[in-house]
């Protein structure tokens, strides 16, 4: 057993001798290969590296020529040009000398044309213009006495004016005056909004006094019976405070425009108070008052002043208008009355619609009356149709008479043919 395995092992190892051997000789062969192809690329790369050293020196030569070549042409290109350059600067200057002769006659001539023409029109303007500023001064003059003669007049009636303006100064100047203008201004308004019938003149609002106020308007009340509820209005018209602060404001008072507005609220706290004590009486009267100014700026004036208008309505019960919102005010007031009208007569319409509806049923009756009377009709009608059927064949075995023979018989009156109607019904 022990040889068996010795001789596998032993050609084992001659198996491994033979494939190193053959092995090494494959290297070998390889190896020299490799060298041989090394060499023929050796010998390539050198024989390329001498065709492209020939190529450049030939390419390198190719160059110089072209370039000798070239600057050849250049030196000639330049020379010509150069030349060309001398004869064109040449041409031209001979023709700017010619066209600078032709130029500098033109512009002689032109300049002697030039100058005539500028004397004939100096000579036309100035003999135009001396009789255009000859006539005009002559207009101006006239025109200027036509104004200065209408000034003259102007100043004559401006004096005339500020004598007007003194007198109306004098008259508002009165308190009652004042009072009147307002008063007027007022119902003038009052006038033109509501009907005669929806306001009072010197309406008295407290019984037994002789305080007065200058306006009331009527509320009607929803109930018909009771009386209308009056709405006191009264003008007012500061004009002293007023005119000075609009003077202050113009930069003509001396006094500040503070103690100005302070002494015009003062004023018109003492109007609102007046107002709410001598005419404001409820029930007669509402709860407030209005109080009129004339004029929009006295208006203004109340809404510029910090929390007047609202400490009048507030403690005084009294609200300022001006002729603009009054107007305002007054058309809300009429709408007011109209929707209480249409309510009041709201009861009324009923009223007369419970009544229509007696009448309707009224009707009802005498039409179902009508109704039998006219069916009662028909159907005795229906039997005199019935019966002049019946006449009609009777007659239709009766000869016709000629017309000129009928005619004077029916024309002999209604007891013909009541004895003809007689006489049918026998027949019957």
């Amino acid at each position: 057993m022990e040889q068996v395995l010795l001789i596998g092992a032993l050609i084992l190892l001659v198996v491994v001798l033979a494939v190193l051997i053959l092995a090494l000789i494959r290297l070998t062969g390889l190896r020299k290969a490799l060298v041989e192809k090394e060499g023929a690329q050796a010998e390539a790369e050198k024989r390329l590296l001498e065709a492209r050293n020939t190529e450049i020196e030939m390419t390198a030569r190719l160059l110089r020529e072209n370039r000798e070549e070239q600057t050849t042409v250049l030196r000639a290109s330049r020379e010509e040009q150069a030349n060309s350059l001398v004869r064109f600067e040449e041409s031209v200057s001979r023709q700017l000398a010619d066209n600078r002769d032709v130029v500098e006659k033109r512009l002689a001539h032109m300049q002697e044309g030039n100058e005539k023409k500028l004397e004939q029109m100096r000579l036309t303007v100035d003999e135009k213009l001396t009789e255009t500023v000859e006539r005009r001064f002559a207009e101006s003059f006239t025109l200027i006495s036509e104004r200065l003669e209408q000034v003259h007049r102007g100043l004559g009636e401006m004096q005339k004016l500020a004598g007007g303006v003194d007198d109306l100064r004098k008259v508002l100047s009165g308190v009652k005056t004042r009072g009147n203008l307002g008063e007027y201004q007022l119902g003038a308004i009052l006038d033109q909004v509501l009907s005669p019938e929806q306001f009072i003149s010197n309406a008295q609002v407290r019984p037994r006094s002789q305080e007065r106020v200058e306006f009331a308007i009527k509320i009607p009340s929803k109930n018909i019976n009771e009386a209308d509820l009056l709405l006191p209005i009264d003008s007012k018209f500061p004009i002293e405070d007023y005119e000075r602060l609009q003077a202050a404001y113009d930069g003509d008072e001396t006094e500040p425009i503070s103690a100005i507005t302070s002494r015009l609220t003062r004023s018109i706290k003492t109007f609102a108070r007046s107002i709410r004590d001598k005419y404001i009486n409820p029930p007669t009267t509402t709860d407030f008052a209005i109080m009129f100014v004339p004029t929009e700026g006295l208006y203004a004036e109340v809404l510029r002043t910090p929390g007047l208008f609202e400490e009048l309505q507030r403690d005084h019960r009294v609200t300022v208008v001006g002729p603009t919102n009054l107007v305002a005010f007054l058309s809300s007031l009429q709408m007011g009355f109209r929707t209480l009208a249409i309510e009041k007569r709201s009861s009324e319409v009923w009223k007369l619609l419970g009544a229509v509806k007696t009448d309707f049923g009224r009707y009802e009756v005498l039409l179902d009356n009508v109704q039998k009377k006219l069916d009662q009709a028909s159907k005795e009608i229906g039997k005199v149709s019935d019966k002049t059927r019946t006449i009609n064949r009777r007659l239709n075995k009766v000869q016709e008479l000629p017309e000129s023979e009928s005619l004077p018989l029916l024309e002999e009156g209604d007891d013909s043919e009541e004895i003809i109607g007689e006489g049918a019904e026998e027949q019957e």
